[in-house]
């Protein structure tokens, strides 16, 4: 078994650098809905730490990169209520695609600076690289619907009988495990953020 520290360190890093914009366009969001609930609890901010979770965002995601297990990670959940959001559990949805939608953005920007450090900053494109297929995986990760994902929300959107949820719930944390390490989702997962980061590449040039 290679293992590869540096490797997983980087990844934990960028999985911090992503998931404070992450958690707060879902409280942003939020906010613009009517919900005061995240200004309350401190969550309207871009400081890392007011989002990590020990085990999402730090103990599990580095253990899975060093050992080879594929790579899991979320940051500490928003949270949101839908009786004070414009819309209800429809306004729900939108809050909880306003944190996916923020890692397209990320990985657009964070292609472009890849693309104009290629030549001069080579340390700092190769990061920026990486970033961008990790955005994307994260992107995609969150979509599904397995709480306490964001993908999970969107259940509840669609009306899913709350008894339902709640049995998902008790096992999401183990479910998402055996979904990225013993089934093909994470290679399929990791196989669409490495097209979509082909494609932010020739979006910015790189050919």
């Amino acid at each position: 078994m290679n293992v590869d520290l540096p490797g997983a360190l980087l990844k934990v890093l960028l999985l911090w650098i992503l998931t404070a914009p992450h958690e707060f366009a879902h409280a942003w969001v939020a906010t613009r809905l009517g919900d005061d609930t995240p200004t309350r609890e401190g969550r309207v901010t871009l400081n890392p730490l007011a989002h990590v979770d020990w085990i999402g965002t730090a103990l599990l995601p580095f253990l899975m990169a060093l050992l080879g297990g594929g790579f899991l990670g979320w940051g500490r959940p928003v949270n949101s209520n839908p009786a004070k959001l414009k819309g209800g559990l429809n306004g729900l949805a939108v809050v909880a695609l306003a944190g996916p939608a923020s890692n397209v953005v990320l990985a657009v920007l964070m292609g472009g600076i890849a693309i104009a450090t290629s030549t001069t900053l080579r340390p700092l494109a190769l990061f920026m690289a990486e970033g961008v297929q990790l955005s994307l995986y994260l992107a995609i990760f969150n979509l599904l619907p397995v709480p306490p994902l964001d993908g999970s929300k969107l259940l509840l959107a669609a009306r899913v009988p709350i008894r339902v949820y709640v049995e998902l719930a008790r096992f999401g944390f183990m479910l998402l495990i055996v979904l990225v390490s013993a089934t093909d989702i994470g290679r399929y997962m990791s196989h669409w953020s490495d097209q979509g980061a082909l494609a932010i590449f020739r979006l910015w040039g790189w050919r």
